[in-house]
């Protein structure tokens, strides 16, 4: 492993577990392994998303090594100044099928992104311009692992705001430092009056605002549980009276957030493991509901749902919306931000960067600003 590693141009200490590792030298470590088989196709899938500039640049230094010993390398990534980099052709896929494969060097930038977008603006059924105050301001937010390095937030009653970026922009931690979920390094949240530079779950809540995380299983629910434990997870105290649980109060209030999301299970006491995954995001929202927020901080909330759900959903937002709530979504679909968005703001490296109010706005638009250096 070690003459590899050496044959390659890197330096690993080969006495530490995969664990202590940095996300660089765990790349590294998995492409010696698959040159210790003498691999003759190696797959990177956005193998620079989590990396620096400096980390990234090592990295293309291997895949040159590489590509000059032999090894055939197919690239994934949504950063087009590594395809023009690094590729000799470039595949564009788009909703699932593959548009075309052409020369790299018979493309430009602005080709790439039309070919990856149809570019014609998506309009919404129903969509505000009419707005309330500010509900939640976040300013020159930054996260203490580095994710974030300057991120905004500012969202008014009744507008749902839509968050895009490409993978590793910081999006989601942005989400994450707003909440109190991820410690924030710099910066400040402003949610319903109350200014924090340190704020927590609890506070969070306590002053109106929810998350919809994007790991359901992983974050929002406990699937040893059943349906009614995981819907009162957050709001249990309002039941409870001199440390006794009002069990009917309870059950009522939970079978309300049931009937009115749809929720299609056997009964309260079902473990919620056992449900589908749209009525499983159905239920994260009726925890969510619970707490009745002015504030849904909502990533990737149609993420491996079914249409009918997905569509549930949008409504569901767009109704909490009208009644005077302020929305932050993000999601990978940018076709989906067009459709449901007031208002578009782009993440790129950490940072916002450009904001427009969703008027025959484009998707070409959008990622043209995401590719932007």
């Amino acid at each position: 492993m070690r003459s590899v590693a050496e044959s390659l141009g890197l330096e690993l200490d080969l006495r530490k577990t995969a664990a202590e590792l940095s996300p660089p030298q765990r790349t590294c470590l998995e492409i010696v392994r698959a040159q210790m088989r003498e691999c003759r196709l190696l797959i990177l899938d956005e193998p620079t998303a989590a990396l620096t500039d400096r980390e990234a640049e090592r990295l293309f230094s291997v895949v040159r090594t590489l590509k000059e010993k032999g090894t055939a390398i197919l690239y994934v990534t949504h950063r087009l100044d590594e395809i023009f980099r690094l590729t000799d052709r470039v595949t564009v896929l788009r909703n699932g099928a593959v548009v075309d494969t052409v020369e790299t060097g018979s493309v430009d930038r602005e080709r790439l992104i039309a070919m990856m977008t149809d570019s014609v603006p998506v309009r919404a059924a129903s969509r505000r311009r009419n707005f309330g105050g500010v509900l939640l301001a976040a300013r020159d937010v930054a996260s203490r692992d580095g994710s974030v390095l300057s991120g905004e937030l500012c969202v008014r009653s009744g507008e749902i705001l839509g968050l895009f970026g490409l993978g590793g922009s910081g999006r989601t931690e942005l989400l994450e430092c707003v909440y109190g979920y991820r410690p924030m390094s710099a910066g400040t949240v402003e949610l319903s009056g109350v200014t924090q530079t340190r704020p927590t779950p609890a506070s969070s809540l306590q002053n109106g605002m929810a998350l919809i995380c994007e790991d359901r299983r992983g974050k929002a629910l406990i699937g040893n549980l059943d349906v009614r434990d995981n819907i009162l997870l957050t709001s249990i105290d309002r039941f409870t009276i001199g440390g006794v649980l009002h069990r009917k109060a309870e059950d009522a209030a939970v079978r309300t957030q049931i009937d009115a999301l749809q929720i299609k299970l056997a009964g309260m006491g079902q473990r919620i493991a056992e449900l589908s995954g749209g009525n499983q995001q159905k239920a994260v929202f009726a925890r969510a509901m619970m707490t009745s927020p002015k504030v849904f901080l909502c990533d990737e909330p149609t993420q491996a749902v079914d249409v009918l759900t997905r569509d549930e959903i949008h409504r569901l937002l767009r109704q909490k919306a009208d009644e005077g709530c302020g929305v932050v979504f993000v999601s990978s679909e940018l076709s989906e931000l067009l459709e449901v968005a007031d208002t578009i703001q782009v993440m790129r490296r950490g940072c916002t960067v450009r904001r427009w109010e969703n008027e025959n706005l484009t998707a070409q638009q959008v990622l043209s600003c995401c590719y932007e250096t």
